[in-house]
C-alpha cells in the first residue's frame, strides 16, 4: 500500500506541475488483465489485442509507463458473502495492481469498491442465431432483389434501344417496307415496343420481321430475354431459399413468443441476472423458459457452437456476439440490443488518475481512435450474401449485354446494306446516281408519316 500511496502522490504532482516533472519522477504502473479474444491475447511472449492497443494509446497521452500481468485467479471480479473481491477487481482493491484494463462491466457494486472510468466501449444483450434457420420480413419489392438497381436500369435501356432498332430496321429494309409511297409501315415505334415486351414474356407479338436484318435483331433480343429470365429466376430462388423457415426472430419479444427454437445464456452470468431481476413480462418469460429447460451453457464457445449447430439461439453480450459473427460466417446477430452497459478501466478508489483517464478515453473516442480499434480487432472476412450475388450478376450479365449490342449493330448495318442494294438497282434502271436514289429513299423512309398518308390528307383538304 505504501508503493501505491507514493505512486498516487507522484501522479498527482504530475498533473499539478506538468509533464517535465512526470518524465523525471514517474514509476511503472502495474496493470492487470485477463485473456479474452480479442481484448487480450498471447503472441509469443507478448500480449496483444484491443485492450493492449488502448493501453498503449492512453500511456502516450498521459505519459506513464506500465507493466502488464495476467490476473492470478482468472476472474473478472466478484464480491463474496464476506464482502471480499476476487479477480482483477480484488487485485486493484488490495493494491496488487494500479489499473485493470479488460472488458470489465461498469456496475453499481464495483463502483462502490473501485474507481471506474468513462466507458471505452458500449455493449448490451442480444441474440446469436444461424442465418439459414431464421427468415427476415418480406418486403413489398423483394421481387426486384435478384438484380441490382444498375442492372435493372441497364435492362430498361436495352429494351428501349432494341425497340428503336426494330423500328429503324422496319423502315430501312426494303423487305419490310417495299413501297413507302403506298404501304403503311408495320413496325411503328409503339408496335416495336410491344414486340420487344412480347419476347420478354416468351409469347411473341406479330407481325414478325421478314428481312434478314430484322430477324437478326429479333433472334438476338430473344436470346437476351431467355438468358435474362434464367438469371432472374435462378437468383430469385437462391434469395428466397430460406423463406420456408417458420421463424421470424427480430428481437426478444419474438423469441419469448415462440416455442420452436431453444435458447439460453451463460450460467451464472450478468446476462442471466438481468433477465432474472427484470420486471418486463417478456424478459421474465425468457428467464422462466431457460430455468425450466435448463438451456444454459458453461462458456461462450459452447454457446457459439450450439448456435452453429442450429435450432438454438444464444443470448449474450452484443460485442462478444459481433466477434462470433465475424469469425463464423453462418451466424448472425439480431438487431435488437437491450440492457446497455459499458466497459471501463478500473483504478483504486479515489485515484487522481481516474479523471485524466476518463478525459483521455473521451478524446480517443472523439478522434475516432476507439472506432478504429473496434474495426481492427472485430474485422470480418465474411462476404455479405448480397455482395456475392451482385458480383456474380454483374459478371454474368455483362456478356449478354455485349451480345445484344453486337446483334443490334449487325441488324442495323444489314438493313442499310439491303437499302443500298435496292437503291443501286433502282439507280441502274432510272439512270440516276446511286447516292441520289439512296438519299431520296432515306428521306422518304425516315419520315414520321408515310407518303400515302400525306397524299390522302392533301386530297381531303382540297375536296
Amino acid at each position: 500500500m505504501v508503493r501505491i500511496s507514493n505512486m498516487l502522490g507522484i501522479v498527482s504532482l504530475c498533473f499539478l506541475l506538468g509533464s517535465e516533472f512526470c518524465i523525471a519522477a514517474r514509476q511503472e504502473l502495474i496493470v492487470t488483465t485477463i485473456k479474452q479474444d480479442p481484448y487480450t491475447m498471447s503472441k509469443g511472449s507478448q500480449l496483444e489485442g484491443y485492450c493492449m492497443d488502448l493501453l498503449t494509446e492512453l500511456a502516450k497521452k498521459l505519459g506513464f509507463k506500465y507493466k502488464v500481468h495476467l490476473v492470478k485467479d482468472g476472474s473478472y471480479g466478484r464480491q463474496d458473502e464476506s464482502g471480499n473481491w476476487n479477480g482483477m477487481i480484488g487485485e486493484v482493491v488490495r493494491g496488487e495492481a494500479d489499473l485493470a484494463v479488460a472488458p470489465l462491466t461498469l456496475t453499481a457494486a464495483r463502483e462502490k469498491a473501485v474507481g471506474m472510468t468513462k466507458p471505452y466501449m458500449q455493449t448490451g444483450i442480444s441474440i446469436l442465431l444461424r442465418k439459414d434457420i431464421v427468415s427476415e420480413e418480406a418486403g413489398f419489392f423483394d421481387f426486384l432483389s435478384p438484380f441490382s438497381g444498375e442492372t435493372w436500369f441497364g435492362i430498361l435501356i436495352a429494351y428501349f434501344v432494341t425497340a428503336v432498332c426494330i423500328c429503324i430496321v422496319g423502315r430501312l429494309s426494303p423487305c419490310e417496307w417495299s413501297e413507302p409511297e403506298t404501304e403503311p409501315n408495320r413496325f411503328t415505334l409503339l408496335h416495336s415496343l410491344w414486340y420487344a415486351v412480347g419476347a420478354l414474356t416468351l409469347q411473341g407479338a406479330g407481325p414478325h420481321p421478314k428481312a434478314v436484318s430484322g430477324r437478326v435483331i429479333s433472334c438476338t433480343w430473344w436470346l437476351f430475354a431467355v438468358v435474362l429470365l434464367a438469371c432472374y429466376f435462378s437468383s430469385l430462388n437462391s434469395s428466397q431459399g430460406s423463406d420456408s423457415a417458420p421463424l421470424m426472430i427480430k428481437g426478444f419479444e419474438d423469441l419469448a413468443n415462440q416455442e420452436v427454437m431453444e435458447y439460453g445464456t451463460l450460467a451464472g452470468s450478468s446476462t442471466l441476472a438481468f433477465f432474472k431481476n427484470s420486471n418486463n413480462p417478456s424478459y421474465r418469460r425468457i428467464y422462466e423458459h431457460m430455468e425450466r429447460r435448463k438451456s444454459f451453457v458453461t462458456s461462450m464457445d459452447e454457446g457459439v457452437q450450439r448456435a452453429k449447430e442450429g435450432n438454438y439461439a444464444f443470448i449474450g453480450e452484443s460485442v462478444s456476439l459481433d466477434l462470433a459473427v465475424a469469425r463464423h460466417c453462418e451466424l448472425v446477430r439480431a438487431h435488437e440490443v437491450i440492457g446497455m452497459r459499458g466497459y471501463s478501466i478500473v483504478t483504486p478508489l479515489g485515484s487522481p488518475m481516474l479523471k485524466n483517464l476518463s478525459v483521455a478515453i473521451l478524446q480517443l473516442s472523439e478522434a475516432g481512435e476507439l472506432a478504429y480499434l473496434r474495426t481492427k480487432w472485430w474485422a470480418s472476412s465474411c462476404i455479405p450474401d448480397s455482395a456475392k450475388a451482385s458480383s456474380l450478376r454483374a459478371h454474368g450479365m455483362k456478356g449478354i449485354f455485349l451480345v445484344l449490342a453486337i446483334g443490334l449493330g449487325i441488324g442495323v448495318l444489314l438493313s442499310l446494306f439491303e437499302l443500298t442494294s435496292k437503291s443501286r438497282s433502282t439507280a441502274g434502271e432510272q439512270k440516276k446516281s446511286c447516292c441520289t436514289v439512296l438519299t431520296q429513299e432515306l428521306s422518304q423512309r425516315l419520315r414520321m408519316t408515310n407518303t400515302k398518308g400525306d397524299q390522302e390528307t392533301s386530297d381531303k383538304n382540297k375536296a
